[in-house]
């Protein structure tokens, strides 16, 4: 006898499949899940006794260090002799910095498994820009990718690389075409570790595998390639050769993307319920985390006062202890978490 559509039976299929092809059942954005942590701030000391400026990279290092960017204290480090790249021991304690006179607008950060820095700049201005940057954890560039200051859709140009991260074989993702970028760039570019080009997968677009605006990037255990695909409110799984796995929407509007050891946690810093620009009516800005094995998000930390296109957390990421930090853009800080 067939199901009846809406029936229970049918309900419950679906869930199933959905489950075990890597998608939430209840895939749906999440607003109550409760909150462990509390808030600390004034814990990272900047050079000098500057104040930060925008930041949207924080992520541990693989001695537990933490790594963080500064633009330059303000929004872009373009004629700043500032250092934007910082490292801080766990109690916020600075311990190096470096890369001034690089960067217009420092974006994605990540660390690979041998400790080496990698930064996105996602602009360009005065011949400098659209470009990853690989650093030692000394500061010495050991690799670039993209052309200085110029923009293209080619296999060695990027239109507004946003991220990079670095999967377990040494290859290396790059997410292309943030807002802002003047080209048809929504796509994923791959690299092999000495940085020849591989392939490159998505367009703009909405459908599965699909992408608008690829924000921020993470692997977990498995090898699978985490997007945060803002423009479309979802955060798209892939396997290494661009095969879409699923897209889940329940973490919200994602800017950043986290992963340690299959726990997911994605920063939400724009959703807002008018017309135009962050719509994901009813989806509450903040961090929500969650387990990759079924999707669930089983906590959130809330923006405690959503204002304007961005605030609180673009960027996130956690330590070994599951310390949450938030890298806020809009307020211009980077704060910490820990659990109450």
């Amino acid at each position: 006898m067939p199901f009846k559509p809406g029936s229970i039976g049918v309900i419950a299929i679906i869930a199933a499949i959905a489950v075990a092809g890597g998608m939430a059942a209840d895939n749906l954005p999440t607003n109550d899940a409760p909150n462990p942590y509390k808030t600390i701030t004034n814990w990272a000391h900047l050079p000098d006794g500057r104040k930060w400026g925008s930041t949207a990279g924080v992520t541990p290092g693989p001695d537990g260090n933490i790594w963080a960017y500064d633009r330059c204290g303000a929004n872009s480090c373009a004629g700043s002799d500032l250092d934007p790249i910082l490292e801080f021991d766990p109690s916020g304690k600075l311990l190096r910095h470096f890369g001034k006179g690089l960067f217009v607008q420092p974006h994605g950060l990540s660390v690979d498994k041998d400790g080496n820095v990698w930064v996105t700049d996602d602009q360009a201005k005065d011949g400098k820009g659209l470009q990853v940057f690989k650093f030692s954890p000394d500061g010495r560039v050991l690799m670039t990718l993209g052309k200085k200051g110029v923009a293209g859709e080619g296999t060695d140009t990027f239109g507004a690389p946003s991220a990079a991260v670095v999967a377990a074989n040494g290859d290396i993702f790059v997410a292309d075409g943030h807002n802002g970028c003047e080209c048809n760039n929504s796509r994923i570019v791959k690299f092999s570790k000495d940085g020849k080009f591989l392939m490159q997968f998505g367009k703009k677009g909405s459908g599965p595998g699909e992408l608008d605006l690829p924000h921020a990037l993470a692997f977990d255990s498995r090898g699978r390639l985490f997007v945060a695909d803002r423009s479309n409110n979802r955060v798209q799984i892939f396997d290494q050769n661009g095969k879409f796995i699923a897209a889940w929407k329940q973490f919200g509007r994602p800017s950043g993307l986290f992963i340690s050891r299959d726990i997911l946690y994605v920063s939400d810093s724009e959703s807002q319920p008018e017309d135009g620009y962050g719509h994901d009516p009813g989806v509450r800005r903040g961090i929500r985390i969650g387990n990759i094995s079924d999707g669930k998000v089983t906590a959130f930390i809330p923006d405690p006062a959503p204002t304007g296109i961005t605030s609180m957390a673009e960027g996130v990421a956690a330590d070994r202890n599951g310390n949450v930090y938030g890298a806020e853009v809009g307020p211009m800080d980077l704060k910490k978490y820990v659990k109450r």
